[in-house]
């Protein structure tokens, strides 16, 4: 059943929650499975993979296609409700969002200049921290203009999926997206080069307030803050306020032992 609430006043195409959760639902079509994009987790694997399936690239070497292809595969109604298996990849929240930040932010790819407008040109090297990133998101108007930190769970189509998934233990799911989905997976971390995998992460102190400029030196030195490092307890209290129902989405299937910070999904909502 779609997920969203059916308003009887309102035409199905006009409900903006399921227009977008629609939107990021991808086909592939061999098999009739549902798989729903959600930035940061896993994605770029995933949407290299259902190109491949779905005949559109011939392989790792077309990796870039994917991403002006973002919408390509995106369900129709009929697609989502006659699918034959649906699965969704979920993270934890806080380590979901220093990703963004170390990637996106610190890198100043488009969607720190996108913040950067809507911020009227507020954002800066010197000044910016991850702190002050997420006071940036927390605003109504910020917290949804971006899909790479808009809330996961704005992203599912479904009341309930054949199966979820965590970033944390994909090793685990790649077997089962495999044979049940029909997608053979083609890691493409070497090809985006947008994770932490190739950077010495390092956890000597906490780097929530540590500028942009800086952050961005020790990336071309080949370090990296580790996820953790970048929060203290008042941070990492304020983005499970922001993420509450990610955080209790992920911890109501997972529980918390993959969680960056367990406690913080037993109040979440304090």
């Amino acid at each position: 059943m779609l997920r969203h609430p059916r308003n009887a006043k309102t035409a199905l195409e006009k409900n903006a929650a399921h227009r977008f959760a629609a939107t990021q639902a991808l086909v592939c079509y061999p098999t009739d499975t549902v798989y729903t994009f959600i930035p940061k987790n896993a994605c770029s694997t995933l949407r290299l993979s259902l190109a491949a399936a779905n005949g559109c690239v011939a392989g790792p070497e077309d990796w870039t296609w994917i991403h002006p292809n973002n919408r390509t595969f995106s369900a129709t109604l009929r697609e989502l409700l006659t699918a034959r298996f649906t699965f969704v990849i979920l993270r934890c929240p806080h380590a979901r969002l220093a990703s963004v930040f170390l990637d996106k932010i610190v890198s100043k790819t488009t969607e720190f200049w996108d913040l950067y407008r809507l911020e009227n040109d507020g954002l800066d090297e010197f000044r910016t921290t991850f702190r002050r990133f997420v006071a940036t998101i927390e605003k109504p108007k910020n917290l949804r203009a971006n899909i790479h930190w808009r809330p996961q769970e704005e992203f599912l189509v479904y009341e309930r999926y054949d199966a979820y998934f965590q970033m944390e233990r994909f090793g685990d799911a790649v077997p089962q997206i495999e044979q049940q989905g029909g997608i053979a997976l083609i890691d493409a971390r070497p090809l985006t080069r947008h994770g932490t995998e190739r950077f010495d992460l390092v956890s000597d102190l906490c780097y929530a307030d540590t500028p942009l400029a800086e952050l961005a030196e020790m990336k071309r030195q080949g370090k990296a803050p580790a996820h953790a490092a970048l929060y203290d307890d008042r941070l990492a209290a304020r983005v499970a306020r922001i993420y509450a129902a990610d955080l209790a989405l992920y911890s109501g299937l997972f529980g918390t032992p993959d969680l960056l910070f367990p406690a913080a999904a037993g109040h979440e909502r304090r």
